[in-house]
């Protein structure tokens, strides 16, 4: 997936987000990293999975904005740290078989 994290951005928050803060409908960001940062680190994290970006006519749901922020691309700094990949293995410590 080819993303432009300079492009025009605007982020839709998921309902629960909305009727909370009141004001917050939809927000536009100039930088579409922006947004992306703005989801993951500003928005509560279980606001997420009903949030959703959209950027060049392509809508992004919290599943993807995860992935997008956590991207080898993503040009900001994190302040959160990334989550383990489904596809990583967990590393496993042999335990000492010595008695």
């Amino acid at each position: 997936m080819t993303f432009d994290y300079t492009a025009l951005a605007e982020l839709y928050p998921t309902r629960s987000y909305k009727l909370r803060a009141g004001i917050i409908k939809y927000k536009r960001f100039e930088v579409a990293a922006d947004a992306v940062r703005f989801a993951m680190e500003e928005l509560p994290p279980e606001f997420l999975p009903g949030t959703y970006l959209e950027v060049e006519e392509q809508r992004f749901n919290g599943q993807q904005i995860r992935l997008l922020y956590e991207s080898r691309d993503y040009p900001l700094a994190r302040k959160l740290p990334l989550s383990r990949s489904k596809n990583q293995p967990e590393r496993k410590v042999a335990k000492d078989q010595s008695g």
